[in-house]
């Protein structure tokens, strides 16, 4: 069997020695071809990236672009190679032993239907700010996605060259790429396969230029969107049960009556903005009121229990019952009535 050429990719702003370090560390001690991706640093960053030039393929963008496009930019050029290999990720701040990449690319050989993630241990001398937030990106990611990694932040990754069509059709420039890559993956049923690694942060993770609040909420857009779609339909269709029970005082008519009213709402609303679905209408709104005609059946009977059983007060009922069933049509939406073609997603 021919072994395989690996390129690792290392997208890089505003780097600064550790660059140097990590692609002499590669390239003394593989045949790995390397691919650097200068994403619009300033002039007096050149004389690292003519070093790079020296040991590596450098691609420049003129102007910043954003982590996700550098990416981007690499995968396009290996693509155009057309050839069988394994592509890993790397960060260009040194947090990435040669071992651990190396580790990562073997797995990528031995798991080849998988994305293979190097997940960090966070153990010792971790800044809080990363603890915190991987934590936080962890159970929101679990929440939205219904799989489990242990590090959703990690830049280092690995896939064979059959996945390049589908990486690059996943949306994002910036950070949020990388989560988008994940909520595809697993939209997609791409199994992931996890590599421990060591977690390294030197000072307080002073290089990274992961903004907080910009780079978060770009990262959790996606959930929001569809949280701000369930809001607005909860809205109408709270309105529709409040007249028609106050009209015709049937619980059951007035529940089914303003979900049906709601669900079309609802299902424009995901279709167009949230999830930008492209496939063909019929079949998708098919499946879309399918899952909705099985909520309803839900919702009905979990508040008919609640009103009679439980609480008896039919407003705050409803309520309840919205809460209880909005992570159920989240996760179905996602994985089965929006999904798109791979290769073809724009969510």
């Amino acid at each position: 069997m021919k072994e395989l050429n690996t390129y690792v990719i290392v997208p890089a702003f505003e780097p600064d020695e550790k660059l140097v370090g990590v692609i002499s560390g590669i390239s003394d001690n593989t045949d790995y071809h390397i691919v650097v991706v200068n994403d619009g640093s300033s002039a007096d960053k050149d004389d690292i990236f003519a070093f790079c030039e020296k040991n590596a393929e450098l691609i420049t963008h003129e102007k910043n672009k954003g982590k996700g496009a550098a990416l981007k930019t690499a995968l396009s050029y290996i693509k155009a190679k057309n050839e069988d290999c394994i592509i890993v990720t790397a960060d260009a701040d040194g947090q990435h032993k040669l071992e651990d990449i190396v580790r990562v690319a073997q797995a990528v050989a031995e798991h080849p239907d998988c994305v293979v993630m190097g997940c960090r241990m966070f153990t010792g001398n971790v800044p809080l700010r990363s603890r915190f937030g991987n934590s936080v990106t962890r159970h929101v990611y679990s929440f939205a996605a219904g799989v489990k990694v242990s590090d959703t932040q990690t830049g280092l990754r690995g896939f064979m060259s059959d996945k390049l069509g589908f990486m690059l059709g996943i949306s994002g420039d910036r950070y949020e790429y990388e989560m988008n890559m994940l909520l595809e993956c697993a939209r997609e049923s791409v199994p992931f396969f996890e590599v421990p690694i060591e977690t390294v942060y030197i000072g307080e993770n002073e290089t990274s230029h992961f903004n907080t609040i910009t780079d978060s909420f770009r990262i959790y857009r996606d959930i929001l969107r569809f949280s701000c779609s369930s809001l607005l339909s909860f809205l109408v269709d709270y309105l529709f049960y409040t007249l028609f029970i106050l009209t015709t005082k049937n619980l059951t008519l007035s529940n089914i009556c303003a979900r049906v009213i709601s669900s079309c709402f609802n299902f424009s609303l995901n279709k167009k903005y949230v999830f930008k679905n492209r496939s063909k209408l019929l079949p998708t709104a098919v499946k879309y009121f399918a899952l909705a005609a099985f909520i309803l059946a839900a919702n009905t009977l979990l508040l008919n229990l609640l009103v009679k059983h439980v609480i008896g007060n039919k407003f705050i009922s409803k309520i309840i019952v919205e809460v209880l069933l909005f992570m159920i049509s989240w996760a179905v939406q996602r994985r089965f009535v929006f999904k798109n073609k791979r290769g073809g997603n724009d969510a």
